[in-house]
């Protein structure tokens, strides 16, 4: 979350959005060191101070890491977050990445922002549907490319370069996570890695003087709001660039 999407998050709550953190998994399995108890432990406090740093309202973990799949028991779970929080933009993985607990997280948010409105689908724990319009847009993914090592190209770039101090303290609060990623990814430093995927995220922005930046990749509106709907760029004005040669694409020019 801090690596690809903090940025936006902080930008849209300088315009007076309300902000929200949910962490499908505990992250358990993300140590080389302790347990996966102790170590589910470790990740949730660190993720709470996250959210805290980004001053963002937390919803707790519902599974375990390699255990999310895309079924009733957590889609009843995940749409009764999306109800008690009633966003009207949804920030949610890339479809294609590297890892399939973050493309399952993705299915997962989607059917659960589409079934927000319908009153006979029943949450855990019970939540009143509420059909307001939602946006979803999905983030870049790690690397920019998808498991099959295609380039990923956003539709939309936000300027985070303002709020990048922010985002890398709140990423910091996740330190239990150097070693493991040094062991497992081999990713050095992960504030580092971070610096040089906004870097990069803000070279492909076009934008000059976007030291550093997150794209985006607007969802079909189909179920969830208007054709026109793009509250992001609505909300952020000037810190948002469109990618002009993504948009012809998909119109078919």
């Amino acid at each position: 979350m801090e690596f690809c999407m903090a940025g936006t998050l902080l930008r849209l709550q300088e315009v007076g959005w309300d902000i929200h953190c949910f962490n499908v998994s505990s992250g358990n399995l993300g140590s080389a060191e302790h347990d996966a108890v102790k170590t589910a432990a470790i990740r949730r406090r660190e993720a709470r101070a996250a959210a805290k740093a980004l001053g963002a309202t937390w919803h707790p973990p519902i599974t375990r890491d390699l255990e999310i799949f895309y079924g009733d028991r957590l889609l009843r779970q995940v749409a009764a977050v999306v109800r008690i929080a009633q966003p009207r933009i949804v920030l949610t993985h890339s479809p294609q990445d590297y890892m399939e607990d973050h493309m399952s997280t993705c299915r997962l948010a989607v059917t659960a922002a589409f079934a927000r409105g319908m009153p006979n689908y029943t949450t855990r724990p019970q939540r009143l549907a509420n059909d307001a319009p939602v946006t979803l847009y999905h983030a870049l993914p790690h690397g920019l490319r998808d498991g099959l090592r295609h380039r990923i190209a956003a539709g939309l770039y936000v300027d985070t370069t303002p709020v990048h101090g922010r985002k890398r303290a709140a990423l910091a609060c996740h330190a239990s996570q150097k070693e493991w990623l040094d062991h497992s990814q081999g990713m050095d430093s992960y504030l580092v890695a971070l610096d040089e995927f906004s870097a990069e995220v803000g070279r492909l922005s076009g934008g000059g003087g976007w030291a550093h930046a997150e794209g985006w990749r607007r969802h079909s509106h189909l179920g969830f709001c208007g054709e026109r709907d793009d509250p992001l760029r609505e909300s952020l004005g000037d810190a948002c660039r469109i990618n002009g040669h993504y948009e012809a694409a998909l119109d078919g020019h």
